[in-house]
């Protein structure tokens, strides 16, 4: 079998197909349009997020078995679409599920203990320690919406503290012995601090928006460690104006380009321009899941699934 690798990833990953015995090509150039056009001659697909698998380049992919997408989402893909060419379709979550608890751990502690805000003063010649005064997040209810890898790691981060962890999920019966399962209702009453573990999908897309910032009887923390467009920017803007969110860690935004790899295609947002400015707010470059040990997990996590999709199971 051929296997085309469209992003650069971990060399294990080559490594250890080789070793299987794939035919592993490269090509981290082409445009999408030139590689359409050779995609019939390959078996598999190992990509990150360079660009949109869609129903154009599935057509032309007549001998696709399988994509293997290193990491943890697969809105990229035409699923649908996909399952219906027989395409097998592999993702990561197992591989960076750690390095997004722990990030979302940390931006939660630097908030409520205005690291980010204090270690620039200081830096400034300023010693304002009143000024920042922190928060301890014993005694905190800690909300998750989407308890699958991710959240479910953040709540295992958070069994060294005193805190109550709720979950909110669409499927059922997903809580375990780190966070209890509640309605949507519940969760709106109880939460101090919210944090995002949901995939992109129809339902997720612009899914905190005013509406549901409103909702939430106390003013909270928000951090989101998932999808950019699953946030209505300017109404999360909104909140952090009128207080009802106290600070808000963002790894990802919703101005970011499918691939990921970069911001803006026109001028800087309102609301962007807000957030850079803004002392009780943190911005990372979606890195949640983009550590040294994550990058290793997620190429090893792809070359197993491969492995027992289509060398164990022969």
């Amino acid at each position: 079998m051929k296997i085309l690798h469209l992003d650069t990833n971990h060399p294990l990953l080559i490594d250890q197909l080789n070793n299987l015995g794939f035919q592993n090509d490269e090509d981290y150039t082409s445009a999408k349009i030139d590689i359409e056009k050779k995609i019939h001659l390959y078996d598999g697909i190992i990509i990150r997020s360079r660009f949109t698998i869609d129903q154009t380049f599935l057509k032309a992919a007549t001998n696709l078995k399988f994509i293997g997408r290193v990491g943890a989402g697969l809105e990229n893909i035409d699923c649908d679409y996909a399952h219906k060419k027989g395409v097998y379709l592999i993702s990561a979550p197992e591989g960076n599920r750690n390095a997004v608890g722990e990030q979302a751990l940390g931006m939660l502690l630097s908030l409520f203990n205005h690291l980010n805000k204090a270690d620039s003063e200081v830096r400034s010649g300023l010693w304002l320690r009143e000024a920042n005064r922190g928060v301890e997040l014993d005694g905190k209810t800690v909300g998750i919406i989407g308890y699958g890898n991710m959240g479910k790691t953040f709540a295992k981060k958070l069994k060294g503290f005193d805190v109550e962890v709720l979950c909110f999920d669409i499927k059922e019966g997903v809580d375990d012995e780190n966070a209890r399962q509640v309605s949507l209702e519940e969760f709106t009453e109880k939460v101090d601090v919210i944090s995002l573990h949901t995939p992109q999908t129809p339902l997720t897309l612009k899914m905190i928006d005013k509406t549901f910032i409103d909702s939430i009887k106390k003013p909270f923390w928000f951090i989101n460690t998932a999808r950019g467009k699953s946030v209505i920017t300017e109404d999360l803007v909104e909140g952090l104006k009128s207080g009802k969110v106290l600070g808000a860690g963002l790894d990802v935004l919703e101005y970011e380009k499918a691939s990921f790899e970069s911001l803006f295609e026109t001028e800087m947002p309102i609301a962007f321009q807000y957030l850079i400015q803004a002392k009780n707010v943190l911005l990372t470059p979606h890195i949640a899941g983009w550590t040294i040990e994550s990058k290793e997990k997620l190429a090893q996590t792809i070359v197993d699934k491969i492995r027992a999709k289509f060398i164990m199971k022969n």
